[in-house]
């Protein structure tokens, strides 16, 4: 059985070892906590496998050093998103991603955002914090129509927690196929005729150059005005300047945005101001222990590239999944 010389390059080092020391005791584990140090890493280890996160964001991170190591074979990718790793040749190099890892949770995030904007939940702490008894209402979400773009296993996740909720479910895929909890699935060229359905809009497409600017001035300018706009994908996906307009114009009721063009978002963002965005630090896929169940992940398909069998999340550059 092929044994790799192998790196794990996380912010958690010694955990993450742990786990895989334990299903491959055998094998030779190298760790690198730094962007910094693992170029050098790589050529002194001449290590074959490399598990990569992308933990202290995308501005500086080694992608050159693991495109062009020679000996470098496969890059597994902690999370689900390798657009930091583009362009790299499926030909000399396997990238693989952890996909499914935190769509649980990327899902959660995106129906806790529903329920804040529709159970007008700052409304509510505002008055509490003033100490008035207000005459206030809430919003039911079933019977509202969600748009999901991207049916990957985020999608999929945020269109079964919909579902449960009694909300209609469209959702759009680059090949359109039958989805399970999806009442309708339409192919991207379809999104004009959409936009304007939609009551809750989810954003789980990766960042390419097909998607790059997916939501653009004319999809907000179709869009129906009150609706909720949720961002877990990766920053670019949406315009932000025409995202800016729609919410000093009024046309949504409000943006739950994890992800940013620019990260960290600068202090003087525009953004930051406005009392209807959620601002969190691309953080809806971070949860206690996920780095090591992607890292379980890694070591089942480490099994399958020792015994020369076909890896799984293998992701094509065109596509990003």
């Amino acid at each position: 059985m092929n044994s790799p010389v192998t790196i794990l390059h996380t912010d958690n080092p010694s955990g993450s070892k742990a786990v895989l020391a334990q299903r491959h005791p055998d094998l030779e584990i190298h760790t690198c906590d730094s962007y910094e140090a693992l170029p050098q890493m790589i050529a002194d280890t001449k290590a074959e496998v490399v598990y990569s996160v992308r933990f202290a964001g995308t501005p500086g991170f080694p992608r050159q050093a693991l495109i062009d190591a020679p000996g470098v074979k496969w890059v597994s990718v902690g999370g689900s998103g390798t657009d930091h790793m583009n362009p790299w040749d499926p030909e000399t190099l396997t990238v693989t991603n952890a996909a499914g890892v935190a769509a649980d949770m990327m899902a959660q995030y995106a129906l806790g955002a529903m329920f804040h904007f529709t159970l007008d939940l700052p409304g509510f702490r505002a008055a509490q914090t003033r100490r008035e008894w207000v005459s206030g209402t809430v919003e039911p979400i079933d019977g509202k129509t969600v748009l999901i773009l991207g049916l990957g296993q985020t999608g999929m996740a945020v269109a079964a927690r919909c579902k449960a909720m009694g909300l209609t479910t469209v959702g759009v895929r680059a090949r359109p196929k039958q989805t399970p909890n999806v009442d309708e699935v339409y192919g991207m060229d379809d999104l004009h005729d959409l936009w304007a359905r939609a009551d809750f809009i989810v954003v789980c497409v990766p960042l390419l150059d097909s998607t790059k600017g997916l939501v653009n001035a004319r999809a907000f300018a179709s869009m129906k005005p009150g609706v909720v706009i949720i961002d877990v994908s990766r920053g670019g996906v949406i315009d932000e300047a025409p995202l800016v307009y729609a919410l000093e114009t009024g046309a949504l009721k409000g943006a739950a945005l994890d992800v940013f063009t620019i990260e960290p978002l600068p202090s003087d963002h525009v953004l930051w101001g406005f009392d209807n965005v959620i601002i969190t630090p691309h953080c809806s896929s971070v949860y206690e222990g996920w780095d090591l169940k992607s890292v379980e992940m890694f070591s089942d398909n480490l099994w399958r590239y020792r015994k020369g069998e076909a890896l799984t999340n293998i992701v094509n550059p065109e596509r990003g999944y």
